[in-house]
């Protein structure tokens, strides 16, 4: 079943489909589902299938997303494709991509459309775009969700096997679970926003929709990564998941705080999830919800509506008419904050940081449904306003929260509906979301999407370090079967793996005696993916290791091919001077090879 991103790779890998079959495949299937609702705009054919013929000349091996089609939400930029936001005065043509759309490129994704929204991204329903309703796939009844409703309808459908949308209020957690699917909104500033319309730009972040965590987490890693052109990305090496700990303790707001508004339902649902986590072994702990309640409604109450406002001030100006009348409404009041508004909003969203920080003391994670309830596209349409407000009960407060979240698929309601739940933790502990989570949700048994596909075998993870040991990469004469690898070994060290770094590192030969590498971190994507090991050290050997380590080199932190940061051996820029630049070897083994050769 060729289905998934992991399975996609796996046949592109073995040669039994070609990544341009998979992407004739996708278009084809949009053309079946018929719903011009889902796509703004789409990539020509015979060039997507171009582009992934050309994937043959590249290393697989090197590319996570080899041959993969993927969707960008039309208010992230993709050269080639109009950016709309869904608001056609507002149209432009990008010349560069998003650096979300670059890195996904880059790593072997073939892009082939741009999907429809909620107006500047305002709206957890989408129902507000003048390109009309994506239907809803699991219902078509039921609204799509927002404000990334065409990624979320696509995957569902099974168009695209991952998606990307936006999400500062909840768009890429709502339309998650109105569609069946993971929804992984990260931690902000891990992936870059640059070449993304801002919502509120203080709090946008790149979201992934997919059919499981585990490919949210290889879109994830392939986009991880600060940016000089984004002065709100952060250096936050993505860690590895991990496998489910026995120890697990997952938050749950006191009695009498949760708020279904007469949903019985989905508040059954959430019950039987709770149950289901606890029968996996985690202990759950009650925490005080009111002060992120609180915060959430700071969101479209206070100052950041001001955001919003910035982005289309000239827009409104000239041509009021060409936004939507809801998204008008909402986004004007940004005109009439000042400046005293903002800082104290600022203050107050200080002290609920303090807050939640405590919440989090005891707590692993928070578990919480990803929406309340679920409302039909006639509801929504009669009442615009409050329904939305609703559906944000336990989104809006996050990104203010400077937390991740992992939104996913819990149940199917006895009236077909699905509903969802989802993982909150402070930022930078993505992965450790996606490790408990990918768990929960293979143990639902729920059939992906809307296309009633089985889940595949959860997938093992890769061997890591445990508990009282140190991961570290080595390029040199400590790799396996080198001069120096018994050094490793004396020290109880243990190879986990066999990779390379993300292209942005250049290796030098540095003048020393005896000879040895010096890798450099370069511009992303300006250099070469370098060969490399991780061993694992005892965390007291890993010192002694660190101490005997002569200069030029040094330890920091370096970046794997599929994201993940891991201690390893660097270079200086001022250390590297007149030394060889042998990066176009790939690595010191081969290096070394053609030296003995000689």
């Amino acid at each position: 079943m060729t289905e998934t991103v992991a399975a996609i790779v796996a046949a592109h890998r073995a040669g039994t489909v070609s990544p341009s079959q998979t992407v004739a495949r996708s278009f084809q299937r949009i053309r079946d589902h018929n719903d011009p609702a889902i796509f703004i705009s789409l990539r020509d054919e015979k060039e997507a299938l171009a582009e992934a013929e050309a994937l043959s000349a590249k290393d697989a091996a090197q590319l996570p997303l080899y041959g993969v089609p993927v969707a960008a939400k039309d208010n992230i930029d993709a050269i080639g494709l109009p950016t709309t936001a869904a608001c056609p005065a507002f149209a432009y043509s990008p010349s560069h991509d998003a650096t979300a759309v670059a890195r996904l490129r880059a790593a072997g994704a073939i892009v082939i459309g741009k999907t429809n929204l909620d107006q500047f991204a305002t709206g957890l329903v989408g129902v507000r775009s003048p390109y009309g309703i994506p239907t809803n796939p699991m219902r078509a009844d039921l609204i799509p969700g927002g404000s990334s409703s065409g990624s979320a309808v696509a995957v569902s459908a099974g168009l695209v096997p991952l998606a990307l949308g936006t999400d500062t209020a909840g768009s890429g957690r709502v339309p998650a679970m109105l569609n069946n699917i993971v929804g992984l909104k990260p931690s902000l500033g891990l992936i870059s926003t640059a070449g993304v319309v801002p919502a509120c730009r203080t709090l946008d972040c790149v979201s992934i929709f997919s059919l499981t965590v585990d490919d949210a987490m290889t879109a994830l890693a392939a986009m991880a990564g600060p940016d000089g052109a984004d002065p709100f990305s952060r250096n936050c090496p993505l860690a590895e998941m991990a496998a489910f700990p026995s120890k697990l303790r997952l938050g749950v707001p006191r009695p009498g705080q949760l708020i279904f508004f007469g949903d019985k339902a989905s508040e059954a649902a959430y019950g039987e999830a709770l149950k289901r986590w606890t029968e996996l072994g985690a202990t759950l702990v009650e925490f005080d919800l009111e002060p992120f309640h609180e915060t959430a409604r700071l969101l479209y109450e206070g100052p950041w509506v001001a955001e919003r406002y910035l982005v289309i001030k000239s827009l409104l100006a000239s041509s009021p008419e060409a936004i939507h009348p809801v998204t008008r409404e909402i986004i004007i009041a940004g005109a009439r904050l000042s400046a005293a508004d903002t800082f104290a909003a600022l203050y107050r969203l200080q002290a609920l940081r303090k807050i939640a920080e405590r919440a989090f003391t005891d707590i692993d994670a928070l578990v919480l449904p990803t929406a309340p309830t679920v409302y039909s596209t006639a509801q929504v349409l009669a009442n615009p306003l409050e329904l939305n407000s609703r559906l944000g009960t336990y989104t809006n407060f996050v990104n203010l929260l400077d937390l991740c979240g992992l939104a996913l698929p819990a149940a199917i309601r006895p009236d077909n509906i699905p509903f969802g739940i989802t993982l909150l933790a402070p930022a930078g502990q993505d992965a450790q979301l996606a490790s408990i989570g990918r768990v929960f949700h293979a143990d639902t048994g729920l059939p992906m999407g809307s296309r009633s596909l089985p889940q595949p075998r959860l997938a093992a993870l890769p061997a890591r370090a445990s508990g009282d040991e140190i991961a570290v990469a080595v390029v040199g004469a400590h790799l396996s079967g080198m001069a120096l690898n018994g050094e490793l070994k004396a020290l109880g060290g243990r190879l986990l793996e066999s990779t390379a770094t993300a292209p942005d590192y250049k290796l030098y030969a540095l003048n020393t005696a005896p000879p040895k590498p010096g890798m450099l971190r370069v511009e992303a994507g300006s250099g070469s993916s370098i060969e490399l090991e991780v061993w694992a050290l005892p965390a007291a050997a890993f010192g002694r290791f660190v101490a005997a380590i002569p200069p030029p080199l040094s330890i920091g932190t370096i970046r794997l091919a599929d994201g993940r940061g891991v201690k390893g051996f660097i270079v200086e820029p001022a250390d590297v001077g007149s030394a060889r630049d042998i990066s176009a070897y790939g690595g010191w083994r081969a290096f070394v090879a053609e030296r003995v050769a000689g």
